[in-house]
Order: structure tokens, then C-alpha cells, then sequence
């Protein structure tokens, strides 16, 4: 199934509670994006929300008009089953006509202008397509 207006890009209403309690315990690199790059629509003037219910699975950023997630990989994205979960998820979303982009924390604590700049371009090809 694709992600549309009319079936609110897929929205998961029933993990609601966990994208709730998500937000409220956002990493330190989650808090940095959304603080400095993603709020108050401060990426191209678009809205993003932060731990959003899609599929099965919680983004940790989306901007619905965009059809574009935004994941952050902490520390333990690089265990074997937790990459493997990855790819899976990322998978799902693409189907759904999702864009999936994956930074890192070390990406965007240590390079976050470089993490906006990515972000920008990736939206004008987005817009364009």
C-alpha cells in the first residue's frame, strides 16, 4: 500500500503511546536535528514530525507533504540484527513511497551543517521529481 493524503501517509495509531514516550526521550543527535534544523519549519519551510507512526514502525523524523523520513543511527545501529532491521524498515518505507535518509549521531553532532546541507538538496531533487 502507498502512503497517501487519504489514509494519512499510513499513520499507526495504535503505537501513538510509544512515538509519545519517543519524543520525550529523544537521543542527543534527535534533540540537535530537530532543535537546530528541523522545527518550526526551519528545513525549506516544510513541517517535519518527530517520531511519527508509519507502517509498523516510528520514524524519527517525517515530513508528510514530502513523503521523506529521516533516521538517525545512535551507537547500536551497527549490530548485525539491528542493521538487519534497518534495511528491513527502510525497505518497507521505500515501498510505501517513502524517502529514507540515514545520518548518523556522529554525522550530526559533529557535522551538522553538512547534515543541512544534505537535507536541502535531497528536498530540491524531491520537489523535482
Amino acid at each position: 500500500m502507498k502512503a497517501t493524503k487519504e489514509n494519512h501517509n499510513l499513520y499507526n495509531k495504535s503505537l501513538q503511546p510509544f512515538a509519545h514516550e519517543n519524543r520525550y526521550q529523544m537521543t542527543k543527535a534527535e534533540a540537535c536535528l530537530w532543535k537546530y534544523v528541523l522545527r518550526a519549519k526551519m528545513m525549506c519551510g516544510y513541517t517535519f514530525n518527530r517520531q511519527r507512526p508509519v507502517l509498523n514502525y516510528i520514524a524519527d523524523f517525517m515530513c508528510k507533504e514530502l513523503k521523506l523520513i529521516i533516521e538517525v543511527d545512535g551507537y547500536s545501529h551497527t549490530l548485525d540484527e539491528v542493521i538487519e532491521k534497518d534495511i528491513i524498515k527502510q525497505r518497507d518505507l521505500e515501498i510505501a513511497g517513502f524517502t529514507v535518509i540515514r545520518f548518523s549521531d556522529e554525522e550530526v553532532l559533529k557535522r551538522i551543517e553538512d547534515v543541512r546541507r544534505s537535507l536541502e538538496l535531497r528536498i530540491e531533487e524531491i520537489k523535482k521529481s
